[in-house]
């Protein structure tokens, strides 16, 4: 799947299905490279500012898929908590915010 997000911040997506599997790069890029070549017309159209691509339904005959420690959620706010008291309030942020204004700040009281 191709996500592209567009200069006037409007989304879309580009997403094909393959018939067998595979574990060929050079496959996978090809269709990848076929799905931009069709997008390519609205691309020129309407700008683009960001491109991702997606891969799903992958698979490892010897792969082990990880669990996150979701059992540790306390853990992990004492941690962030602590790293704020430390080092301030913008130590740590989504990544999606880095680099973005955050707005205006509304100070917590203690509890």
């Amino acid at each position: 799947m191709l996500r592209f997000r567009f200069a006037d911040f409007s989304r879309a997506t580009r997403s094909s299905t393959m018939l067998d599997p595979t574990a060929q790069t050079h496959t996978i890029l090809a269709l990848a490279t076929g799905l931009l070549r069709l997008s390519m017309p609205t691309i020129s159209r309407r700008g683009l500012t960001l491109i991702g691509v997606a891969l799903t339904n992958l698979s490892d005959q010897g792969g082990v898929q990880l669990q996150l420690p979701f059992e540790r959620v306390r853990e992990l706010d004492e941690t962030l908590d602590s790293i704020r008291d430390r080092f301030g309030t913008d130590a740590i942020t989504r990544g999606t915010l880095v680099g973005r204004d955050p707005g205006p700040w509304v100070p917590l009281l203690d509890d």
